[in-house]
């Protein structure tokens, strides 16, 4: 489970990461990343975005529940400050969420890194 402090809940930082981030998509989810251009001491902080095309109530919570599961141990790897965010797309019900997860978030990080070296 995400940590309280770890979670984001302010409509203005997903419209922030989203919309400034760095993106990757790969074959289930979509993957924001939000590196703070300034230095602070925050935790960094995941947010999901799981729409009703994925499907019924009970499959939208199943998949966040192993979303929110296989964030945990990649928020270790995100800058302090950083927001990340996952989008689930329509119809996917991926069995290995928490590789494609780790995948990801090491794609995300490497392309800000590259991005942040320009």
């Amino acid at each position: 489970m995400l940590p309280k402090n770890a979670r984001l809940t302010a409509s203005a930082d997903f419209a922030r990461t989203t919309k400034s981030g760095t993106r990757v998509t790969s074959e289930n989810f979509v993957g924001y990343l939000y590196i703070s251009p300034v230095a602070n001491q925050e935790t960094s902080k995941c947010g999901l975005i799981i729409n009703k095309s994925v499907g019924g109530s009970v499959i939208r919570h199943r998949l966040a529940r192993k979303l929110r599961h296989a964030v945990v141990p990649q928020i270790t790897k995100l800058p302090s400050g950083s927001l990340l965010v996952i989008r689930a797309l329509a119809k996917n019900n991926p069995e290995s969420v928490g590789a494609e997860v780790e995948k990801l978030v090491n794609k995300l990080l490497e392309r800000a890194n590259r991005s942040m070296a320009k």
